[in-house]
């Protein structure tokens, strides 16, 4: 089987390379939001979506005109990905995974990406990465590449440079080195407990830098805009966040890999966290309720990261040999694991779970991540699976296989 693995290092470029790579990343936001403005227009005019193809020789146009002749200055290879990102935020749009493109603002998710891996070459010897119109990039070597080097994306983070390549490799079919199953429940007072009993607590990356973060703000609220403190300050304010979105991001690796190393069959809730943390403040007409207590409800919710965790998890199963499935999340914590009642007042408290019916006693995460596993061994004898909301019908054949191999 073929595996696509990323490898991200820290780039160390000099003055001059840190410009021109400022330049590219602007050169291709432009682009981006150029084509989108046209796109809207296009729309508005009640004409049809203009695709990649007539899109690109716009571009032409643009990087001829007198007008944006700068933009000539940028390798052509990142500006015409940018329109593809664009098509494929379309895409994604028109298929409901997304909300509408938006524009890009400077300084926010600057990247620009080489897509062929004929436009660069890399010297994993000399930690150098060689990159159209810049030149040979020292890199921080800090681990050793597998595979075949397919793209190469370069972004800015934190003040930063870092550059991301993507490899492609031939391995054998994993086998799963365990046998056991397990469920999982999510939450904010325990991050995820199991089926078996065993937590692990939350980090609350965001809660820990809270205080240290609002002060960093009010700094820079005081700062005339775009002044020279004003930078300075800002860029104290986006090294807290830096640092709390790497402790975030390592956490839910050391935790994911754990827990993918050591189960064949992971079971989670399918959970719609961008529904679970939308704002209640309502409109003019409207007015939310509680609209404080659930906004701090949101930001702990985003704090724990479910979505990445549940990605990571995805890929690391499967790298493991190993089988993930999300089951449907609504009543995992109100069904009496013993007896199947279903009812509001059987979870007593937030972690007290008592069955009104049989009088079933225990943690109401550990019923949450007990039910959850049931379930997924109720969608794997069915041979489905529940992605994104929408339950896919797998092979049979496929699920039996998987099924007899846990057993």
């Amino acid at each position: 089987m073929k595996r696509l693995q990323a490898f991200k290092f820290e780039l160390r470029p000099d003055g001059q390379q840190q410009r021109d790579m400022r330049r590219f990343a602007g050169s291709c936001r432009f682009v981006f939001n150029k084509a989108l403005a046209l796109q809207k227009a296009n729309h508005e005019a009640g004409h049809k979506f203009i695709g990649y193809v007539a899109m690109a020789k716009r571009l032409t146009a643009w990087r001829n005109s007198t007008e944006t002749a700068w933009l000539a200055q940028a390798p052509v290879h990142p500006l015409q990905h940018a329109l593809k990102d664009l098509e494929r935020a379309y895409k994604n749009f028109f298929a409901g995974r997304a909300d509408f493109p938006r524009f890009k603002k400077k300084g926010m998710g600057d990247s620009f990406r080489y897509p062929d891996a004929r436009q660069f070459k890399i010297d994993e010897a000399n930690s150098r990465i060689y990159l159209p119109k810049l030149g040979w990039v020292r890199y921080r070597n800090s681990r050793n590449m597998l595979g075949t080097a397919k793209n190469i994306t370069v972004s800015s983070t934190g003040g930063k440079w870092l550059v991301s390549i993507q490899t492609e490799r031939e391995i054998e079919q994993p086998l799963p080195t365990s046998t056991t199953a397990i469920g999982i429940d999510v939450g904010i007072a325990r991050f995820a407990t199991m089926s078996d009993g065993n937590f692990i607590a939350p980090l609350n990356s965001f809660k820990k830098h809270q205080q240290r973060l609002a002060k960093y703000q009010r700094r820079m609220s005081r700062k005339v805009k775009f002044s020279s403190n004003w930078k300075k300050a800002k860029a104290r304010v986006q090294k807290v966040h830096s640092n709390i979105a790497n402790a975030r991001k390592d956490y839910l690796h050391k935790t994911s890999t754990t827990i993918s190393q050591n189960h064949a069959l992971v079971c989670i809730e399918d959970l719609q966290v961008r529904n679970m943390s939308k704002s209640s403040k309502g409109n003019s007409e409207q007015h939310g309720k509680m609209v404080k207590q659930k906004s701090g409800l949101n930001r702990s919710i985003l704090d724990q990261g479910w979505g990445e965790f549940r990605r990571q998890l995805e890929y690391k199963v499967s790298w493991n040999g190993g089988m993930l499935l999300a089951v449907p999340p609504h009543n995992t914590s109100r069904t009496c694991p013993c007896c199947g009642h279903i009812a509001k007042e059987n979870r007593i408290t937030q972690a007290v779970f008592l069955c009104v019916d049989c009088g079933y006693e225990n943690n109401a995460d550990v019923v949450g991540a007990i039910n959850v596993l049931e379930r997924g061994y109720r969608l794997l004898a069915c041979g489905e699976s529940v992605q994104s909301g929408r339950s896919v019908k797998q092979e049979p054949a496929e699920a039996t296989t998987q099924g007899l191999a846990l057993v």
